[in-house]
């Protein structure tokens, strides 16, 4: 079975284990924070809905432009391990600030320093991880690198678990040590880490993906719609429910779910292309946004779960693969640019629910009204591919 002779292969890999730890630990670190952020600067600080989405807003703006502008010299750069490892001391030093945050400007300062650099990190990650396994297994790289993205979410939603532990035990000041302490073991893990420089005929091997703008802004416009589910799902929660960890088990099921749809959805990915797949993790996400509508029941949004990990997990693992082979051949500004999308879908996303007053489940009508865009972006997209003559299956 190709599954396990791609996971026997995988498992080979000189120095796979350290990426996989790397990713796994930063997915945790993150996760401890991600669901109690913005309740903490509510809750904890004092701020405003408008003052919370100002803060992410312009910590997000600074990290774009850290990404981009480090994704476009990453590639001129023999080793970019030194990137991650500069960003993670910025970000530790960021959230040592945040921890005693009591009013907007140091909540500011803090947060710009803990989220500006992370953009360094991810994307140079997988740059790295993408140049490792082209050298040492090139016929498994797609399926690698939606493994670690994968990694990265079981991290991630075990971290949403210790989060909301640490919240019960030690309130917001644990979850803020525990998410320094993630960053704190990957730039230890990073510093064993023995990068490797992708054998130039071998990255000529792989096949890439026509460039297409239409494409790309269909998925920044589901990453728009992810944003918004990421920044005020956990604040409709704590409205409707009035328990702030209730997020965190929330998203956590989405871990139960998530390797194996990343798994599948990849290998549908390059039997059927991209694009397909894309189109169908979009309407179950549909389906999720007008159930957060409609529904007052908390086992429904447990039960609407497993919809939006498949989501997540194509749009993360199909969606970045997708974005990188565009530029096969510049795998630093690939990954750098995935990530670019995304936090520029942040950006436009933290402001979109102003549009509605206070903290209200009607907020997901904009998502599901980006997703509906996007899916018809990409029904075009798909159209013109079959009307086209002498047209081939891609991945």
């Amino acid at each position: 079975m190709r599954l396990w002779q791609d996971l026997r292969a995988f498992l080979k890999i000189k120095g796979a284990l350290v990426l996989v730890l790397t990713l796994l630990f930063y997915g945790i670190g993150t996760g401890i924070l991600a669901p109690m952020n913005a309740i903490y600067l509510q809750d904890s600080v004092g701020l405003g809905k408008l003052e919370i989405a100002s803060i992410y807003s312009i910590s997000l703006f600074l990290n774009m432009v850290l990404t981009i502008s480090v994704g476009i010299v990453s590639d001129r750069m023999k080793r970019k391990k030194t990137i991650p490892l500069v960003a993670a001391v910025l970000c530790m030093t960021g959230i040592i600030i945040y921890m005693g945050a009591s009013s907007y400007v140091p909540a500011l300062i803090g947060m710009c320093l803990a989220m500006a650099p992370s953009g360094m990190i991810m994307g140079q990650l997988f740059a790295m991880a993408r140049s490792h396994f082209t050298k040492f297994a090139p016929d498994v790289v797609e399926i690698s690198q939606i493994w670690l993205r994968a990694t990265y979410s079981v991290g991630f939603f075990t971290g949403l678990l210790l989060g909301a532990n640490l919240f019960l035990i030690a309130t917001f000041q644990g979850v803020l040590w525990g998410n320094l302490a993630g960053y704190a073991a990957l730039f230890a893990l990073l510093l064993f880490y023995r990068e490797i420089t992708a054998d130039s005929s071998a990255g000529k091997r792989a096949a890439g993906e026509p460039f297409s703008l239409v494409m790309l802004f269909a998925i920044l416009l589901l990453s728009c719609a992810d944003a918004i589910r990421g920044l005020y799902l956990p604040l409709v929660i704590n409205v409707r429910f009035g328990n702030p960890e209730l997020m965190s088990y929330i998203w956590s099921t989405q871990a139960v779910f998530e390797l194996l749809f990343m798994t599948m959805a990849g290998y549908w990915a390059a039997k059927y292309g991209s694009k397909p797949i894309i189109l169908l993790g979009s309407l179950f996400a549909l389906g999720t946004y007008v159930t957060y509508t409609v529904s007052e029941s908390l086992p429904v949004f447990f039960i609407v779960q497993p919809l939006y990990s498949f989501f997540v997990s194509v749009l993360y693992g199909v969606g970045m693969g997708y974005v990188q082979r565009m530029f096969i051949h510049r795998t630093g500004f690939g990954a750098s640019l995935y990530v670019f999308i995304s936090q520029t879908a942040s950006l436009i996303g933290y402001f979109l629910p102003l549009l509605i007053k206070g903290i209200t489940p009607q907020i997901f009508w904009i998502p599901a009204l980006l997703i509906v865009l996007s899916i018809m972006l990409m029904v075009k997209v798909l159209y013109s591919e079959r009307m086209k003559p002498g047209r081939t299956v891609e991945g």
